[in-house]
């Protein structure tokens, strides 16, 4: 079936965390106010948080975080959703293999593909298996292979992807603190001695929670009080708030907040505890406030800070001990709130994203129409032959 003029850009993403939802949102939005006709496929109970940056056509598409008996349905309504587009662009390896099987069902006048990966998968042997299989097919399918962190483009090219580059993830504008510090600080009762130290985090496995009750410990016999914060929500609450109750750690989970802005502002040190990362928007922000930040060396990280942070092995001593040389030294704070400023002012922003998006959109649509030729060629041929 030969599509239809007037095709669009389909953005695709499955059952995913708020920072892809609102990564897919920003660029749905401001691609269309840029002209560029993109709509967006995804779980129903998404659908708010997409609508809400601007009005952005959604269609309801059930992709699942993990391989089920749903998976053929969502198959089938995303051929149908798909028929249409030039491009389908997916976010998620779940997403952009399902995207390939799609406009490969759809013969050769199928739609150019676009698959972002955003995160590293991890897991046991069976799950690292199965997400062998479907990197192998996302690569080798997708017309071109977008990572957030270097280790997914170099990943993407093991398994084959033959146009691949680095995703540009627009930093967030820059917060606003509505309170002074000394505000923050008599409000969480932190005394007038202690350091206060400030995570942002999904409270779950990837942002290493674990690491950071441990590193917690390490700090608790050091010279200087400490209260730790943590602001975010996540599966894992319940089990972080009894450790740190039964080990009597200077750790306290505030939930989810909507003054995250002055809780960085008011810390001495921002920390980032993650196993892995692409381009931590939590970490934008704190550079964005001219923090002291100490984060774990992993995934995308160093990108994000460059030399504005304290980057360390994702261990507990690691972190204590480069918290601790902060704490004792004035100076380095002030050289690395200095840092913080000025780096944020180099990262991208969505007009950066929008232009590489273009770009690579219409890379897509030339890798296509580059295999239609191919194709074309071949049939021909062997009609000759035949």
């Amino acid at each position: 079936m030969t599509r239809e003029a007037g095709g669009y850009v389909l953005q695709v993403l499955g059952s995913s965390a708020g920072g892809v939802v609102r990564h897919v949102a920003q660029i749905a939005a401001g691609a269309r106010r840029r002209g560029r006709d993109v709509r967006v496929a995804g779980p129903l109970d998404l659908h708010e948080q997409i609508l809400a940056p601007g009005r952005v056509p959604v269609a309801r598409l059930e992709i699942s975080d993990r391989p089920g008996k749903d998976d053929a349905a969502a198959l089938q309504r995303l051929r149908v959703l798909a028929r249409q587009a030039d491009v389908v662009h997916a976010h998620g390896l779940r997403a952009g293999a399902l995207a390939v099987l799609a406009a490969r069902s759809l013969g050769g006048d199928r739609p150019a593909v676009v698959v972002t990966l955003h995160n590293l998968p991890v897991g046991g042997r069976s799950v690292r298996a199965i997400a062998r299989g479907l990197e192998e097919l996302v690569g080798r399918g997708a017309d071109v292979v977008l990572g957030v962190s270097g280790d997914l483009v170099e990943l993407a090219r093991l398994r084959g992807a033959r146009h691949t580059t680095r995703a540009l993830v627009p930093a967030p504008p820059r917060p606003v603190p509505q309170r002074t510090a000394a505000q923050v600080r008599d409000e969480l009762g932190v005394p007038r001695d202690a350091a206060l130290l400030v995570t942002v985090a999904r409270l779950a496995p990837q942002k290493g929670l674990d690491l950071l009750l441990d590193a917690a410990a390490l700090l608790e016999a050091g010279p200087r009080e400490v209260v730790w914060v943590v602001a975010g929500d996540g599966p894992l609450l319940g089990d972080l708030e009894r450790q740190a109750a039964d080990e009597a750690l200077p750790v306290r989970f505030l939930g989810r907040r909507d003054d995250v802005a002055d809780l960085v502002a008011a810390a001495d040190v921002v920390v980032s505890t993650a196993r892995w990362e692409g381009q931590p928007i939590a970490v934008q922000e704190a550079l964005h406030l001219g923090a002291a930040v100490v984060a774990t060396d992993v995934g995308g990280t160093h990108e994000v800070t460059g030399d504005a942070a304290e980057l360390v092995p994702p261990r507990p001593d690691a972190l204590a001990s480069a918290v601790r040389g902060l704490l004792a030294d004035p100076e380095r704070v002030a050289v690395l709130r200095e840092a913080a400023l000025a780096r944020a002012a180099t990262l991208p922003t969505l007009e950066d994203t929008l232009d590489q998006l273009e770009e690579w959109w219409s890379r897509a649509e030339l890798a296509r129409d580059a295999r239609r030729a191919r194709e074309a060629r071949h049939e021909r041929r062997s009609s000759r032959s035949g």
